[in-house]
């Protein structure tokens, strides 16, 4: 067998090209563009649309795919500026990789927040004690627009930004129910017990059955974080702590969940003459 020779203007000479892995490479990750403080980003065709038809919103920026467009243009939106048309991998590049934006973003100002004071003493109120995950507080939302809540009363601090994630959980709620924010959450239950309401916290150890316990307007419904459920003060200052009575074998609910079953037997239990 004849011996192979070196020449160095052929350095590949005789032995197989090195691959070309530059396609196997990291590829680099879009840049969002920065944010001013203080600016919600809302997605998706129910979130715009309700921000859209809110006149309480400030739209700062719309960014749609043509199909959208047309969509808001055939509906009769009013824009309250023009929108910027992108491709829908250039609004994907601006969100996390499972957000479904159906080709809409918005920039917008957040909505200004209710005091306690201003919350309508009648019908139902929802109270969160420090619920922090944004796709349950966002189902909360959804749920509350459903059964016609009042408001939802929420604590500035331990709380999500009623932006993105929340929003689209939310599918337009966030522009349907007022929500008040509050320093301390024990206060604000006293606060709105001295104006009539009925204060009921949702706690899996209550002593009533909710389908079964005395309510009355206006009633403050009061829901704790999923695993630790409501703050012992929290549950001190509720006039009732009531129970959701589950026939199957497991007996809790996520929160979200637990919340719509809480206000589909308030919802009966007051429309009852």
């Amino acid at each position: 067998m004849p011996e192979r020779t070196w020449d160095p203007r052929k350095p590949h000479a005789g032995r197989r090209p090195p691959r070309d892995k530059s396609r196997f490479a990291a590829k680099p990750k879009p840049v969002r563009p920065k944010l001013d403080d203080g600016v919600a980003i809302l997605y998706g065709w129910h979130t715009v649309a309700a921000a859209l038809a809110n006149p309480r919103r400030t739209i700062r920026k719309i960014v749609a795919t043509e199909n959208a467009a047309h969509r808001l243009a055939t509906e009769g939106f009013t824009l309250p500026v023009p929108p910027e048309i992108v491709r829908p991998d250039a609004i994907a590049a601006r969100l996390s990789p499972d957000a479904v934006h159906q080709g809409l973003l918005v920039e917008a100002d957040p909505l200004p927040a209710l005091d306690i004071e201003d919350v309508e003493a009648a019908g139902t109120v929802l109270v969160l004690d420090q619920i922090t995950d944004p796709h349950n507080v966002g189902a909360i939302l959804r749920s509350a627009a459903a059964f016609a809540v009042s408001a939802v009363v929420t604590t500035a601090r331990h709380s999500p930004e009623a932006t993105g994630v929340l929003a689209k959980s939310a599918s337009g709620a966030l522009d349907l129910v007022p929500i008040a924010t509050v320093q301390n959450l024990a206060r604000a239950l006293s606060d709105l017990k001295e104006r009539g309401f009925l204060t009921v916290g949702l706690d899996s150890e209550g002593e009533t059955d909710l389908a079964q316990a005395a309510l009355r307007a206006p009633l403050a419904l009061v829901l704790g974080a999923e695993g630790r459920g409501l703050r012992q003060l929290t549950r001190e200052s509720c006039d009732v702590r009531a129970r959701l009575d589950l026939p199957g074998a497991i007996k809790s609910l996520n929160v979200s969940n637990a919340a719509a079953i809480a206000l589909y037997a308030v919802t009966a239990a007051l429309r009852r003459p």
